[in-house]
Order: structure tokens, then sequence, then C-alpha cells
């Protein structure tokens, strides 16, 4: 922590059995800022690590003084600097992360500085959570095959990773097989309350975090303040760097009422996503309150807290009550910290209960629960929340959207694949394999529906990922995994499988008559992205719903089938069975919780977490302070992004002459611009690994190579379903190369602009770069000669990053549009306004030229939001940034 002046005198003492803690008080700061008992909880929190952090230059008592002011106004335009008390990667985002940080030690030596100022001084976690897949599955060895392959694939990226866990501070490593880092976190790593030791004493505050997958924040679930980052921003952040922030507008979200008999969490975080979504709450915080609060388990809360970026909040986060309590003490935390944790959110008027008043916030909006009904989000967007009567229909229209096929018949059996046919039922992903409610109807109705005599269609992949090894435990307690493995739900792996693009192919027969048939097929998931490509190269609709419901679209084998009218299959004694004669009851489930989760469970599981498997222990990790590069590595590579860099930043210009790269529609999703799936032979990605002597059946996914900045400029805007208004008619990552007028892929085309000298331009609609935190979506675009992304909207998360790159993330103005321009990709542009000085929010210009000769002049909104924006813009990015301050301050 950077020393405090404490100008506001809010330090104070907290005795907690015999333990006395030191702590800034939020009541001692009341008596300059007046009342703050109403402010919502999150505020709280960030009013909490401005008074820690007050140094009269980074946090000044302004600062402080305008979350003071807030009450009034409810909302600010005030930049703070915040800083979190740690940072969680998983490996898709972490293996970039230490590549980059592994190349600023071999950047900050060049420059003659000392590469042991390149370590975290935040503590970090990183978990490998996103290396499975789901090549292995209905079988009692899948799970062991799976990991097999997965160390057979990823040997380099993991000993690199063991590297990093030796080389570098404050850094530690979960293993593979161990759960998915979301899940890790709200089990095992999270606190709710942070301690650390300074000036001979034991300071306690709010646990916070930044993680670089958009999910982190889950553990809004469990009271703790955190949001996902892009790499390039959580690498700062372990760096030192603070977080620049607006203050947040806050809204609430009032929840009465309860649950009614036959829906799930799944039903309701689908609900919640549906309504923000419309309410528009991107890039402030969400906060749940009200008394349905005292009807939701913490995993309830956590579910709905995990899809935060899928209803487009920086955060969803529930204040600590008595579940909190109730949820620490069962997972086996240390009894010393669940007695803080409760005495500090008391002290610092952060606890909740039934006398507590409601918050002041910037808006609101309520929803009873009792309302909520069984529902899925589809077939593209996590958003379109579809009530389960209505399924059928949202298939029938999307078929008639994109296309159905023609039913083929499958070699090899007696059966054809059919349009709206479900060819990968997938119960994944951390935002329901943290919940055992939803786990446990999964497993009652598998056994309910076998008893019937029902079971899975031949053409479904089914799989089973827990988010971790308690999942397992309480199921094989309860009797239930061996009702889920004879449906085919086995265990395939600990991890983030098929909502990450890691479904591992489908059988061969089944992808033939897709192929043969042009067949739009179905994916049904309890995950949390849908987005288009995500799922499968193969399957066109994909549908999130909770685990009970996927098990029984397996059994039902199609969308096609309503599942409140139509029969799932027919029984072993020749009648008809429905969803209603197998779906469990709440009192079933919670019978069956009570009966099988227990405490131990999770302290048997966390007592060696950093342990790992003989797999893991035994990979060669190396040593030494700067990491041996392997130039024949297709893994991991020096990235060229400290190439031939100064100690002082360049001038930066006006851009003149430059070409659209890309013009794009709405809702482009970071998952278009790079996606984590699987690498396609003839892209050029594909080319590239071929070049390299790497078999198609080795490729591994997109993912997994981002440490290698040569698969990952080749992968940008290679999205299978990527459409460019600039190519009509191609799908997939192509442009047309002007002035030629050549349909190519975009890397190819990009490296042809990069020689002729040509800067490039991105045009895109609204909500552009939704969907998870990933750097190399930013990183990418810059690689291949973007200088701005000029769109109708952004997410939160991609314009940061963006900025973080050194691109200039712009915005049209007054109602204008790509389509309103009547853009081509024909013409030529000029950016003015640059090279006079950056300064936050301003208005750029750019010029349009035309092949008729015309010009016209368009202003555009500079979305670099904050002084500290314009400093990383300045020097190239975020990164250039710190490592020139670490240079000063040598």
């Amino acid at each position: 922590m950077p020393t405090t002046t404490d100008t506001l005198k809010t330090r104070r003492d907290l005795t907690v059995g015999a333990k006395t803690y030191s702590y800034y008080s939020l009541e001692a700061a009341a008596a300059e800022l007046g009342d703050v008992s109403r402010l919502p909880f999150c505020m709280k929190v960030l009013l909490e690590n401005l008074l820690r952090f007050e140094d009269g230059n980074s946090v000044t008592t302004d600062d402080i003084r305008a979350i003071g002011a807030w009450m009034k106004d409810r909302r600010s335009d005030r930049e703070i600097a915040y800083r979190p008390a740690r940072v969680l990667l998983q490996d898709f985002t972490g293996v970039p992360a230490v590549v980059d940080l592994a190349a600023m030690r071999e950047a900050l030596t060049k420059l003659g500085g000392d590469p042991k100022k390149i370590n975290p001084l935040s503590p970090v976690d990183l978990v490998i959570d996103h290396s499975v897949m789901v090549d292995s599955f209905g079988t009692p060895d899948a799970f062991k095959k799976n990991v097999d392959m997965e160390f057979e694939r990823n040997g380099e990226r993991y000993a690199f990773l063991r590297w990093g866990q030796s080389a570098f501070d404050n850094f530690r490593v979960v293993p593979p097989g161990t759960g998915i880092c979301h899940q890790v976190n709200l089990e095992n790593l999270a606190q709710v309350v942070w301690t650390k030791d300074e000036d001979g004493k034991t300071v306690a505050y709010p646990d916070t975090l930044v993680g670089t997958d958009s999910h982190t924040t889950m553990v809004n679930g469990l009271s703790v303040l955190g949001w996902g980052v892009g790499g390039i921003e959580a690498e700062a952040a372990m760096l030192g760097q603070p977080v620049s922030m607006l203050i947040p507008e806050v809204v609430g979200f009032k929840l009465t009422g309860a649950m009614k008999e036959g829906t799930t969490a799944t039903d309701l975080v689908l609900t919640v996503v549906q309504m923000l979504r419309a309410k528009g709450v991107v890039g402030k915080f969400v906060e749940f309150y009200g008394p349905g609060l005292d009807h939701l388990t913490l995993a309830d809360q956590a579910t709905i807290a995990n899809m935060a970026p899928e209803y487009g909040a920086t955060c969803g986060i529930f204040p600590v009550d008595e579940e909190t309590i109730r949820y620490l003490t069962f997972t086996s935390r240390d009894p010393e910290r669940v007695a803080l944790v409760e005495a500090y959110a008391k002290a610092q008027g952060m606890w909740r209960d039934a006398s507590t008043p409601d918050p002041i916030f910037t808006d609101s909006l309520e929803l009873d629960l009792g309302a909520v009904e069984p529902s899925l989000a589809g077939p593209k967007r996590p958003q379109d929340r579809v009530a389960l009567s209505g399924v059928s229909a949202s298939a029938d229209k999307a078929l008639a959207d994109m296309g159905s096929g023609t039913a083929t018949p499958v070699e090899g059996g007696d059966y054809s694949v059919e349009p709206a046919h479900v060819v990968i039922a997938a119960i994944t992903s951390c935002t329901n394999t943290s919940n055992p409610s939803v786990l446990v109807a999964a497993g009652l109705l598998a056994k309910k529906a076998r008893e019937k005599g029902l079971m899975t269609k031949p053409w479904v992949k089914t799989s089973l990922a827990p988010g971790s090894q308690v999942v397992t435990d309480y199921l094989e307690a309860a009797g239930l995994q061996k009702e889920l493995d004879a449906l085919g739900f086995d265990l395939v792996g600990y991890g983030c499988t098929t909502c990450i693009g890691n479904s591992g192919p489908l059988d061969q027969p089944i992808s033939d008559a897709i192929d043969k048939g042009n067949i739009s097929v179905a994916a049904v998931l309890s995950g949390n992205r849908n987005f288009e490509g995500r799922v499968h190269p193969m399957v066109k609709l994909n549908y999130l719903a909770s685990p009970p419901l996927v098990v029984a679209y397996a059994l039902a084998g199609s969308l096609k089938v309503d599942l409140l009218n139509d029969p799932l299959g027919t029984g072993s004694d020749g009648q008809p069975v429905f969803l209603k004669d197998i779906w469990p009851t709440n009192k079933e489930i919670e019978t069956v919780i009570g009966d099988s989760l227990t405490p131990a469970m999770f302290e048997a599981r966390y007592a060696n977490v950093f342990e790992g498997p003989k797999e893991w222990r035994e990979i060669d990790a190396g040593s030494g302070m700067t990491y041996l590069w392997n130039d024949g590595s297709t893994y991991v590579q020096y990235p060229p992004f400290f190439e031939d860099m100064k100690a002082e930043p360049e001038a930066i210009g006006d851009v003149s002459g430059a070409r659209a790269l890309a013009i794009l529609g709405d809702s482009v999703t970071t998952d278009h611009i790079s996606p984590a799936g699987a690498i396609k032979k003839d892209s050029p990605a594909g080319e590239y690994l071929v070049e390299h002597q790497v078999r198609p059946i080795e490729f591994n996914s997109y993912g997994s190579r981002r440490g290698n900045h040569q698969v990952m400029m080749r992968g940008t805007f290679a999205n299978i379903r990527i459409k460019n208004e600039m190519a009509a008619g191609t799908e997939g990552g192509f442009t047309r190369y002007m002035p030629e007028g050549k349909v190519m892929p975009i890397y190819d085309a990009a490296m042809k602009y990069a020689d002729d000298g040509v800067p490039l331009l991105v045009f895109g609609g609204k909500e552009y770069g939704t969907g998870s935190s990933r750097d190399w979506a930013a990183k990418g675009t810059r690689l291949l000669g973007v200088k701005a992304v000029i769109v109708e909207s952004f997410e939160r998360i991609h314009r940061s990053n963006l900025v973080g790159m050194g691109v200039l993330p712009l915005q049209f103005k007054d109602g204008t549009t790509r389509q309103s321009l009547k853009l081509t990709g024909e013409e030529t542009f000029d950016l003015s306004g640059v090279a006079g000085g950056i300064t936050p929010r301003m208005d750029l210009q750019l010029t349009i030229h035309r092949p008729d000769g015309s010009s016209e002049q368009v202003p555009l909104l500079c979305r670099i939001d904050t002084a500290d924006e314009v400093e990383y813009y300045r020097n190239g990015g975020i990164l250039h940034y710190v490592l020139r301050n670490l240079m000063k301050a040598a």
C-alpha cells in the first residue's frame, strides 16, 4: 500500500475476539462527508478504498468528498484511482499476461532498467481452467482421456506457467483439474474482508479484485466487489497501477417475493439479464436489494452476479448478510476470518438485515421472484430470453432466418439428423455449476427419467464439466452421478468447456450428416455465452438453459419438441413421458442437498489447492529472472509490443489516407473479433500452423495459443460467423483489398496495407465489443495496423482495452451511423484533431473521401474517458506507460 496521509482522521481499531485490527472507518468519515449510511454497499467499498489510499497525490480529499457529493446527484463525472486488493487470472488470458510480463522484463533490461521491478505488487492467483476440451464423452474414462490430452496439448503453455510461478513474486497458480476460476474464487480464494500487516498493525479492508475473465463478477454474490478487465489492465494492476475510473452510477435492483415451484436460479438470471439489458446499464454498477434476498441462497446470488457481463453492468453485487456468514462457515473458511467479516461489515455499515433502510440509487427497477417462469435464452445472445413454452417457435424463426437445411441419414445409424436437432447438451460453465440446487435438480431429473425408461437421443453429445471437485463429491454422495452417467453425462473435466468453445468434435457420422445436409443444428448448454460461432463451428442455434433443462433436451433431442406439451419420449411401459412427470420438486432438491453436501467436502478439496495432479508436479519448469524464448514454439513467442521502444513516447499525429479494414454491424462480440475456439485448416492461422509442422489434429484452440502473436494476429476478425459489409456474401473474416477490390482474408489484406504504408480503420454499429474481457481483441486490432475503431457504441471492457493498446475508440455523434454515411469500403479517410493533443471525450473530425471525388466531414466523440487513459494512449499503451514510469523511478 502507498503511504496514506489519513487527512480525514478515519483510522480506527476493531477488536474481534482476541485480535485487534486497524481499519478506515466510514462512520468517522461521515463527520466530514455527511451521512453516508444510505450509500449503496458498492459505493461504501469504493469510499473505503479512497480513504485507505488517500495520499494527496493519486487520491485526494477532494476525491473522497466527491463520494459524499454523489449522495446528492446520484452520479458524478469525477475520475478516481481505485486499487483492488488482488488480481484473478484464468489461463487463456493468464498466459498472454505472463508473456507480457516476461517481455516487459526483457524490454526493461534493454532500456537499462532492473528486471526485478517487473513483479506483481498485489496478490495474483491464476487458475488453469480453460484448456480442457471435450474430446471424449459419455464413457467412464472420459475424464482421464481428456486430462491426458489436455497435458499433451498444453505442455509448452504449462511449462511456461510453471516458470512464471517460480519467477514472479506474489503469483500463485491453481493447477489444471481443480475447477473454474470463478467457482474456486467463490468457494476458497475470496475472503470478503482482506487483511494486511502494515506498520506493526493488521489492517482490515474489503476484499476486492479485478480479473481477466468477464465473469469475475460471480464473486459479487459473496459481497466481494470485482469485475472483469482485459489482460493489459490486469497486468497494470499487478504492477501497482491503479484502475482509473469515473465514480459510477449505481442502479438498484429490488427483489421481492420468492421463487415458485418448478423454477430455477437459471430462469431467474435469464430474466434479470433481459430486464437489465432493456434498462441499459453498460458502464454502471448494479446492486441487488430488497426482501427477496432473504429467499435466495448465496449460490443463487452468485448465479445472478455471474452474468453481469451479459446484462452489461460492470458488476452485480449483493451486500453482506447472514447468508454470507453461513456460506463462509459452510465452505470451511477460517473461523477467525468469518468472525472478522461479520464484525467489520457491521462496524462499517455494510451489513444488511430486515431493518436496513433501502440505499439511495441513481435509478432502480423491481422484480417479483414469483413472476419468474422456466426460460432459455437464444439462439445467439444471452439477453434474448425465451419462455420454455416459446422455444419451439423461437427455433422455427431462427431456421427461417438462417436456412434449415435438409434432414440427412447418419451413416451406420438408424436415424437422421434434422434441423433444430440438439447435437450438444452440455452441463458446463461457472454460472450454474456453482449452484448445488440446479445440479442436484439435473441429477434427480436424470434418475426419474431412467426410472421411466428414457434414454438420451443417439445424435446428442452429452457432457458434465463441474466448476469444482466438490460437485463430484456431493453428486456421488447423493447417488446421482451414476444416474447422470447412465444418460451420457459422465464427468469430462473440471473447467470451462463448451461455454468457451472447448466442446470438442462431434462424432464423425453426425458431423458428416450435418455437412451433407447443410443442417442448422442446436446446442443447449448451462452456460452464459451463446454467441455465434462460439460453442461449436457446426452449430448455429445455441440456447442457454438450466442443467435440468439441458438433460431434458438431451432426452427430447430437438428444439422442436415443446417440453411443456409434447412428450420427451416413450417410457418402458409404452406410455408417453412428459417433463412434468420427471421434474423434481423443490423439497426433493433441498433434501438431497441437506443430506449430501457437507463442509468437510470443501475442507478436503481445498486443503492442497495449489499442489495439483502428478502430471502438473512433474513438469520441468526451468528457472531464471527472464524467460528463455524458444523461436520454434507455436505456443509462446516473444511479442512485438515493445520492439524499438524509446525511453520517451513519440508524438502522435493525425491519420491520413486511411482505408477501412472492416465495416461491421451491431453486437459485434469479442468472440467475433478474436475467437477462442477451433482453428480452421484453411484459415491464415491454420496455414501458419501447418507451415510450422503442426498437424490439424494438434491445432488446439485460439484460446490456448494466445501466447503466440503470430497465431492471434491471423485469428483477428476470423470468427467463422463474422460478416464484413465490405465483402457482401462472405462470412468468416474476409475483406476487400482496395483499390483493387479483391476479396481476401482480413489478415492478408492488413499485411498488404502495412507493406503499402496505409493506416487502417474499423467501423461498426451498436454494442461493439460485447462479451468476454478479451485483450487479444484489442491486441490483434493493433497488430493489424488499425489506428481507430469508429462505432455507434462500445461495451465497457473492450473500449478500455483498445485504449490500453494505443488504438483510438471513437463514436459517431448525432445519430450518424455507417449506414447513414453509406460506407462501402471504397473510400479513403482522414482523421484530424489528434495531433493537437488528446483530452478526455473531446471531438475529433473524420473526413471521408469518396471514389467520385466528393468529400464529407463527420464529427466523432473520442472515447478516451479519463486523464489516465490520455496518458496510456499518448505512450502507445498502458504497459508502455508503466514501463516508462518504472524507468523514471529507478
